[in-house]
């Protein structure tokens, strides 16, 4: 062996010896300096970086596919694009002075934690940091994980898939949410369609205050059995306008009462809708599937057209897909990032076992702590992109789905962002929410200025039935425009969380342009199951908010409630104004508020009532002008008698079976207590009432009114 030979020897036996971390810390440096060079020397250009499935987090992420010699190429994982921008800040004093623009390629992409972002990751108004999908791709973020393994197995006399899940069986994971081939999976559930009654409830007597909840109710004979798997399995019950779903601890077949180891969140009557889900006796459909939480075993039953051998089975991993960290309280936020055209799939949030539920204002005792659900709006169930501390954000022409949770939540301290033409569907909660359920004192960080614009939101309330298309909280100044939401249980926009005639941060909210439809009953014809809401909701004092130009039919509740426009307790200083309503099952309800302006609005078709007020009170509670009422059904306007407290005036009334009594009374008689007295009974002359189309003939006597086409 000569020298050369030997020295070299030598050299290549030491580098083999050098540690794990030390070889770490050499591609450290070498890619720090190909960064700077390759990136910061483009005088005043855009910084690019792309992300891929081929890719390597040790590459320079700066190509946007790998070299000829598999030396450098893309990052690997969004989160190194994420650490690359902090490290160029970092060389920089914490200055950006590039605009970064991070391109991720095809494929999707399971994160093995949620993508956090902290003020650090902020990139600034000259300098704005952009995530966003490579052109004419498709990329998926995903907070699942693959399921497979999968084998045959004859169970209860049908032939299942199933695998084995160390880790459920481990107590380290369990999901309530499957997706196959990319489409939502049915937890086995009885019955398959429509729901059960509860028969009666034997704990609740006539000194049960409503908000307190039960353990246990009884069924009807032969509507549940004593399954092995019972214990599996939870009841989900609607109570007035939630749902709480109920873990089953007992059934007894012969009292006919099946028992649960949390109470309901409000009081369980008579006549409640239920249904029971996971227990693998009740897997009877394709599609439908079962999780044994000691076993670790999944049960499906699969789909015609599915082969076990490439069938991709996802199940939610995570609570969250993004946590935006800002800290409002200290003044730093997460500022000037844009997520565009990228889609984010499987996750969920679900009650955890320290779980309390956020108190009902005025309303007390608060909730039980043994109890498992929101009171209102799913309002505990937090965003899948969730953030606190943010401004000047954008979410751009996003795909959001196959979630528990709602997609977005812009929480506390978060102003001055966009949500703009994004998707947001196969929703377990709601789509939007914006600020808090608690009101916090005025020292404290607000939500306000948030716009959700162009959105198209559907299909939601999967898990959590109570959940919104849009929810705003304590938040004022937002803007709810030209956005198309349907397919809720519950209601489409909520605006307001101050019951009665509280001091407020709520104001100055634009509802404006909205295509609101098939809320309570659904497309399918699933539903109702839930009462008291709307389309649009609003709650509470809220002095500049205006509801204007919204399109809004088909909506209905069960035994009471499905309102085109429901504006609940204390709901006061609002306009609502050139909104079209029809089908419901009422147009407008005050339950009661002040000082609310009602104008050129179309109300038609209303199934129980066309308007009504709850409460009667000793102020202006809204004054009525300048509007259509079309009806064939139910009443015009319902409300207590007594003091007035509205006005009614220059409005144009009809009914196709010719009866005008206003709140029960007849015509002249109403018109003696001032009301109407410049209105009109006559056909408005729709062009098409049959086909929908409200639009007003040159002839229509609602002109002479001054009455403004919508």
């Amino acid at each position: 062996m000569d020298r050369r030979t030997f020295i070299s020897w030598i050299t290549l036996a030491w580098l083999a010896s050098v540690s794990h971390k030390v070889n770490a810390a050499i591609l450290r440096d070498n890619f720090h300096i190909k960064l700077t060079k390759s990136t910061l020397s483009s005088n005043g250009d855009k910084i690019v970086f792309y992300v891929a499935l081929d890719g390597n987090d040790a590459w320079s992420g700066t190509l946007a596919n790998p070299n000829r010699m598999n030396s450098d190429g893309p990052f690997a994982t969004i989160q190194r694009a994420r650490d690359a921008i902090r490290e160029i800040k970092y060389r920089q004093n914490g200055n950006l002075t590039n605009e970064v623009t991070v391109f991720i390629r095809e494929g999707i992409y399971f994160l093995t934690e949620p993508w956090v972002f902290t003020p650090e990751d902020s990139g600034t108004e000259n300098c704005p940091i952009v995530y966003l999908c490579y052109p004419n791709e498709n990329v998926i973020i995903s907070g699942g994980r693959r399921i497979v393994d999968f084998r045959q197995e004859s169970v209860n006399g049908r032939i299942l898939w199933v695998s084995d899940i160390s880790q459920v069986r481990e107590g380290k994971w369990f999901f309530r949410q499957l997706w196959v081939n990319g489409e939502r999976c049915i937890r086995s559930r009885y019955p398959k369609h429509g729901y059960l009654q509860v028969a009666n409830v034997p704990d609740v007597t006539s000194q049960t205050k409503w908000h307190e909840g039960q353990t246990r109710f009884r069924f009807h004979r032969g509507d549940v059995k004593a399954w092995a798997s019972i214990s599996d399995a939870e009841v989900v019950i609607m109570t007035r306008w939630v749902e709480s779903r109920l873990p089953i601890t007992t059934v007894d077949e012969e009292k006919q009462l099946i028992n649960f180891s949390n109470r309901s969140v409000f009081q369980i009557d008579r006549k409640d809708p239920y249904y029971i889900e996971n227990c693998l006796e009740i897997l009877e459909n394709p599609g439908e599937w079962y999780l044994n939480q000691k076993s670790g075993k999944i049960y499906y039953l699969p789909r015609d057209g599915e082969n076990i051998e490439n069938a991709e089975f996802i199940a939610p991993l995570h609570d969250f897909i993004i946590k935006f960290e800002g800290k409002p309280d200290q003044n730093k936020f997460i500022e000037y990032l844009t997520f565009r055209q990228l889609n984010f799939n499987h996750a969920e949030w679900y009650y955890s076992d320290n779980f309390q539920v956020a108190p009902y204002p005025r309303v007390g005792p608060w909730p039980h702590p043994d109890v498992l659900g929101s009171i209102q709006s799913a309002n505990n169930v937090p965003g899948a992109l969730q953030g606190e501390g943010i401004r000047y954000c954008n979410i751009e022409e996003c795909k959001i789905s196959h979630i528990s949770n709602y997609a977005i939540e812009l929480s506390r301290g978060c102003y001055s962002n966009q949500v703009i033409r994004c998707e947001l569907f196969d929703l377990g909660a709601g789509g939007v929410k914006i600020g808090e359920s608690i009101a916090y004192n005025t020292e404290s960080p607000d939500t306000y200025d948030n716009q959700v614009t162009e959105c198209h939101i559907y299909d939601g309330g999967k898990i959590f039935h109570s959940a919104v298309g849009i929810w705003v909280g304590q938040s004022y100044r937002n803007l709810i425009a030209g956005n198309h939401i349907y397919n809720f249980y519950y209601t489409g926009v909520s605006v307001g969380w101050n019951w009665h005639y509280q001091n407020t941060k709520v104001r100055d909210n634009i509802i404006k342009k909205n295509h609101i439809h098939h809320i309570g009953k659904l497309l399918n014809g699933d539903g109702p199951i839930l009462k008291d809401f709307g389309a649009i909701y609003v709650l509470g004092v809220q002095p500049g908010t205006q509801i204007i130009s919204n399109l809004i039919h088909d909506v209905d509740g069960l035994r009471n409630g499905g309102f085109g426009i429901h504006l609940d307790q204390g709901s006061s200083q609002i306009l609502i104004e050139n909104n079209l309503v029809y089908r419901t099952y009422a147009g407008l309800n005050l339950h009661y508020g002040r000082e609310n302006i009602i104008r050129n609005n179309i109300f038609c078709l209303g199934r129980v009532f066309q308007l009504r007020r709850l409460k009667e009170e000793n102020h202006l509670s809204f004054t009525f002008e300048r509007n259509i009422v079309y009806w064939s059904e139910g009443d015009l306007f319902v409300s207590p008698h007594g003091n007035d407290g509205f006005v009614f005036d220059y409005n144009l009334y009809w009914n196709e079976n010719g009866i005008i009594q206003p709140n029960g009374m007849d015509w002249n008689d109403w018109q003696k207590k001032g009301m109407d007295n410049h209105s009109l009974i006559k056909d408005p002359l729709f062009v098409d009432i049959d086909k929908d189309n409200f639009t007003l003939s040159l002839q229509s006597p609602a002109f002479k009114l001054g009455f403004q086409p919508i």
